[in-house]
């Protein structure tokens, strides 16, 4: 064959090579996207880009949004990579709502053939899951300064998965501490986030310092003064540029949006499934167990269903109100981190919906220990006041969330300027629900949307199936209640 005067390099086409040739100045791709069978997986576009950077890039961002797929671009980028024999165990670092509810379920459903570890519980239990054959580790943010020795010497762990990197915005906190010294001692770290600069573009220092630290000044400082002009003894504002500038030191990256995954459709419904705390199961269940006897003894009618239903709720919120009205709050902690986790993910405004007064406020001081701006509407909230709060929120860049009873949005008001809703528990009105979901879906609305449903109990996954079937709950709760206890009186 003749080539003519065209250099030419024959060389296995591997990431090794790969890498090299792109080095040298060669437009070659990623050998994932001709050399693997996506163990049968569909990938969408968005996610063959997102694992062909992270198959040649071992220092990386995944900086797509919530339910764009990055999970599994993570896990199908690892597979190859390890079939390969080009990496060793990967470690993911991932908040606590998503240890088995996501990466373990994603793990099981994508790369079946791998074998995982949760490390979580006591150190004595850690450690022995860390000593077991498989190949990914699963461990909480703060679960490294537990077992962080013996990570530190298991040089088969050799690549890092930072799942919502940008909870490490803060260089001072003993978290980052703890993960810097991880991370430096890593051959691959990729780090993942939907909202890299939650708060301000100086947000990048800290998640740049672990992933790529070399893009950036060793000192905040340095970095602050590059982006930032100082206003006022306490105050910087950001730099024409700054955003740039932050993006830029959070390179080679990948960001793709819902917008951006044509393979998704306007809308998109997803279920998070959230651990109960001890003291809400060990209630929950109590409750079950008396109910269970009142409904065979014909105490719960249709008549007073809802009361029980409610009671139930409230358990699986989190806040309780006493016979004397007070409120109790039980250990939901694990609900309020999933929330959390949903908001940090979004780099755009949320409404956050919940059917109780009681719960609105708890979470309402959860998002201000936070540092979310807020805004909190409810039946006692003026109607001037509510529209000042609306106007702000759709018109202007106040605040990030609208938490809400979903009754008092429920009709006539725009809210596109939100693309995601999350229900922190559900609501028993089919009206309600359709007409909360429908502020963000309304003319006007520029972008995918996203509608999560936080779940614990079987009481709330029923309650959210009917809704979806769009069946009217209130005709039916006595029914709903009979069959849950049917099927298991204790839970």
């Amino acid at each position: 064959m003749d080539f003519g005067q065209v250099p030419h390099i024959i060389l296995p086409h591997q990431p090794t090579e790969t890498y090299l040739l792109r080095k040298m100045g060669y437009d070659v791709p990623s050998p994932i996207l001709t050399h693997y069978d996506w163990r049968g997986g569909s990938p969408f576009v968005s996610q063959r880009s997102t694992s062909a950077l992270l198959t040649l890039e071992q220092r990386a961002y995944v900086l797509n949004g919530m339910g764009t797929g990055k999970t599994k671009a993570a896990l199908w980028a690892f597979d190859y990579l390890r079939s390969n024999g080009i990496c060793g165990k990967m470690l993911v670092s991932a908040p606590l709502s998503t240890l088995t509810f996501t990466w373990a379920k994603e793990i099981f459903a994508t790369v079946p053939h791998l074998k995982y570890a949760v490390l979580h519980g006591s150190r004595a239990k850690r450690l022995e899951l860390l000593d077991t054959d498989v190949d990914i580790f699963i461990i909480n943010h703060d679960g490294h300064k537990v077992i962080l020795n013996e990570l530190m010497v298991r040089k088969d762990i050799n690549v890092l998965v930072i799942d919502e990197l940008a909870v490490f915005r803060n260089g001072q906190s003993s978290r980052h501490k703890t993960m810097k010294r991880l991370a430096d001692r890593m051959d691959w770290v990729w780090g993942m986030t939907g909202s890299p600069i939650p708060t301000s573009p100086t947000d990048a220092w800290a998640q740049a310092r672990l992933v790529t630290p070399q893009r950036v000044p060793k000192y905040f400082s340095r970095f602050r003064e590059d982006l930032m002009v100082k206003t006022s003894p306490f105050k910087w504002v950001p730099k024409a540029d700054a955003v740039e500038k932050a993006f830029a030191a959070m390179q080679p990256s990948v960001r793709f949006t819902l917008d951006d995954v044509v393979e998704l459709p306007p809308l998109i419904e997803r279920y998070v499934d959230v651990e109960l705390g001890p003291q809400q199961e060990k209630i929950y269940k109590a409750l079950m167990a008396q109910c269970y006897v009142a409904v065979q003894n014909h105490e719960i009618t249709a008549a007073n269903a809802g009361a029980v239903m409610m009671k139930l709720l409230q358990v699986s919120t989190g806040w309780v109100y006493s016979r004397t009205r007070d409120i109790v709050t039980l250990d939901n902690n694990n609900r309020i981190q999933a929330l959390m986790d949903a908001i940090e993910s979004t780099d755009r405004k949320v409404l956050v919906f919940a059917p109780f007064k009681h719960a609105l406020g708890g979470i309402s001081e959860a998002l201000t220990s936070e540092g979310y701006e807020h805004a909190t509407v409810d039946g006692d909230t003026p109607a001037s006041d509510r529209a000042k709060i609306f106007n702000l929120f759709q018109n202007t860049d106040r605040y990030r969330v609208i938490l809400a009873h979903p009754q008092c949005l429920a009709h006539g008001i725009t809210l596109t300027a939100a693309d995601t809703v999350i229900w922190f528990a559900p609501v028993m009105s089919l009206e309600i629900y359709d007409q909360a979901n429908h502020r963000i879906r309304r003319v006007g609305q520029a972008h995918k949307q996203l509608i999560l449903h936080l779940q614990s109990t079987p009481i709330e996954k029923k309650i959210y199936r009917m809704l979806q079937t769009k069946q009217k709950i209130q005709d039916k709760l006595l029914k709903l209640f009979e069959e849950d206890t049917d099927s298991n009186p204790q839970r």
